[in-house]
């Protein structure tokens, strides 16, 4: 953790980045959020290389936040929340490795507080299916093309894909966590 700007970063895959950046970019103390790609295994992979699932990288996105207005464990909870955690490299119609579930842990504060929430959501019964939510080191981020960043925000009322897809999500997101949204 960055003490001297109170900032943190934690990179996490959900599925498409297009959905996760759009609720993100929604909670009250996120920073920034950039769609990109991680945990696979070549250098700067492109979009068309990810997609074809042979790089092993998953779509993710970086949050940048402030610790003293939202907790490791509050952006947690709004990541297995918002998406089905117990789906093996799929998200809805999404399907391939780039679509999997996965925390990116920087320091064993992130570690263990990824485990100890997936632990705590498989003992309670939360989900009718083990969670399968990957929680692994963070190597390297690349950030996507340009074309995905702040896509929703660019592209509601062009792409179908996100009102029927991405806008479920935020709803979803913001019944169940109305009071972390940020202030208009």
């Amino acid at each position: 953790m960055n003490t001297e700007t109170k900032t943190d970063t934690i990179t996490i895959g959900g599925g498409c980045f297009w959905c996760t950046e759009a609720i993100f970019q929604q909670l009250n103390g996120v920073l920034s959020v950039e769609s990109g790609y991680s945990g696979g295994k070549i250098k700067n992979p492109t979009y068309k290389e990810v997609c074809s699932g042979l790089t092993g990288h998953a779509e993710c996105t970086q949050i940048i936040y402030n610790p003293s207005l939202v907790s490791l464990t509050e952006i947690l909870e709004v990541f297995f929340k918002t998406h089905d955690p117990t789906t093996l490299n799929r998200q809805g119609n999404d399907e391939g490795t780039q679509y999997r579930s996965v925390i990116f842990y920087r320091n064993e504060q992130q570690k263990n507080a990824a485990e100890e929430i997936k632990k705590g959501l498989n003992s309670s019964g939360a989900y009718n299916a083990p969670i399968v939510t990957e929680i692994v080191p963070f190597t390297v981020f690349y950030k996507a093309e340009d074309y995905h960043q702040n896509y929703f925000n660019q592209n509601k009322d062009k792409n179908p894909y996100c009102s029927y897809v991405i806008v479920p999500k935020i709803e979803k997101f913001k019944k169940y966590f109305a009071e972390k949204l940020k202030r208009q």
